[in-house]
């Protein structure tokens, strides 16, 4: 990212190269406030319909199958679509392509929630809403930069990532209760609201930015600026190190997939193992909370990226550990542990930043949002069918083991071409 321009910042607001932002000073900030309600309110609906869906597919074919398909649709959508739709957004001014995005999916949620939508159908939109949310988050995770300069962007980060995290557990632990309160046609129109909201919020609160202008010019198709982006992150050895950092998540999100045969081995009847399984998939999302809060208010910039690589070795780290059968309290602790070191991926993503130029930054976004989708869909499947024959405990050390090995390896890589990148931050600083 280019340096503050001068004279844009008062000298009392000018800070010496790796100090450290506040979360209080990014969230004064009225835009960014606007894309993190927006976002807030978006993500809460998703995980009350992802509930409502479960429910209502299975009241209506008594099918775990179809349950379980349904479900995919939310991984297969991203993947195929979104390297092509996320190139929208350097194509077109991404306050509009949010805009658009929000208005079509609300419209979409309200087909969902009429009662007499056929199942076929439903299986329809459901695709169809998952697959808009690539060019908005594409969007979202573009205009972010342009809205906070400089470390600002990670402070920023680190408070979405611990507000979505947050929300997600909100959304599941109370989910239940809403559908049972509500049923599961009103929670979709709940869903449809928060859509709704989402997009007067951005209209309300973003302004109108033109669209990226590029260094030719010119306006190419999106699938050639799709290319692009594939050639740009590809091509570029920094890069490629930092999507495979993003990847790691495939190793460490395993376990949540397999969580429900996991609470049955560790069930002793203190909890019922429904419980049980709500806690373990509750664990990393809530290390990743406490971590994203300490790195992003403690660690200076410099800092955070110098120790990138040992804390993706810790998301895997805890997980090996589990090949000695720990009790429930020692398995939440080490999930919780793992989480902690997810917090890396801040620094990735801002490290990122700083190596995609603007007019290509949302389909080289959208192209690792789609490897992140598949990494996790990938290692949940590939979990799933292991356990199905060696148990969730040796799965869970197989994959720490794996996902070990494959960030040390980063680790020495990033050590060698994190330089530069340094020498940026500390130039925006």
């Amino acid at each position: 990212m280019a340096a503050t321009e001068p004279g844009r910042l008062s000298g009392r607001h000018r800070r010496p190269p790796a100090t450290r932002v506040t979360y209080r000073e990014v969230a004064a900030i009225p835009e960014f406030r606007s894309l993190w309600l927006g976002q807030g309110m978006s993500l809460l609906g998703d995980q009350l319909a992802q509930v409502a869906l479960a429910v209502l597919v299975y009241s209506r074919t008594a099918s775990p199958l179809a349950t379980a398909s349904v479900y995919a649709l939310t991984y297969l959508p991203p993947i195929l679509g979104g390297p092509l739709l996320a190139g929208l957004a350097d194509r077109y001014p991404r306050r509009r392509v949010m805009l658009w995005c929000d208005l079509l999916r609300a419209l979409t949620m309200a087909a969902m929630a009429v009662p007499a939508t056929p199942f076929p159908v439903l299986c329809a939109l459901v695709f169809c809403v998952v697959l808009l949310g690539a060019p908005f988050s594409a969007a979202r995770a573009a205009l972010l930069p342009e809205v906070l300069e400089g470390d600002r962007y990670v402070v920023g980060s680190a408070l979405q990532n611990m507000t979505n995290q947050a929300v997600q557990m909100l959304g599941f632990a109370a989910g239940g209760a809403a559908i049972a309160v509500l049923g599961p046609y009103r929670a979709l129109a709940l869903d449809c609201a928060t859509f709704l909201g989402s997009a007067l919020v951005i209209f309300a609160g973003v302004r109108r930015r033109p669209a990226p202008e590029r260094e030719d010019g010119e306006r190419p198709s999106v699938w050639r600026m799709t290319r692009a982006g594939a050639r740009l992150v590809f091509r570029e050895r920094r890069l490629r190190t930092l999507v495979l950092f993003a990847l790691l998540c495939g190793f460490y999100v395993l376990p949540e997939g397999i969580a429900a045969p996991y609470a049955a081995t560790l069930a002793d009847g203190r909890l019922p193992v429904a419980v049980i399984t709500g806690l373990l998939m509750a664990a990393m999302p809530t290390g990743t909370v406490l971590g994203a809060f300490v790195f992003g208010r403690f660690v200076t910039p410099v800092g955070r990226l110098r120790g990138m690589g040992w804390l993706a070795m810790l998301t895997c780290a805890p997980l090996v550990v589990c090949v000695v059968r720990p009790p429930l309290e020692g398995v939440l602790a080490l999930w919780v542990l793992s989480g902690v070191g997810g917090a890396y991926q801040l620094a990735a993503n801002a490290a990122f930043v700083q190596c995609v130029p603007p007019s290509g930054r949302a389909a080289a976004f959208g192209l690792v949002q789609s490897g992140l989708m598949a990494a996790q869909g990938t290692g949940i499947l590939i979990g799933g069918a292991a356990a199905q024959r060696l148990g969730p405990e040796p799965v869970v050390t197989l994959a720490g083991i794996a996902g070990l090995c494959a960030a040390a390896v980063l680790a020495v890589l990033w050590t060698e071409s994190r330089t530069e990148i340094i020498a940026k931050v500390r130039a925006a600083a």
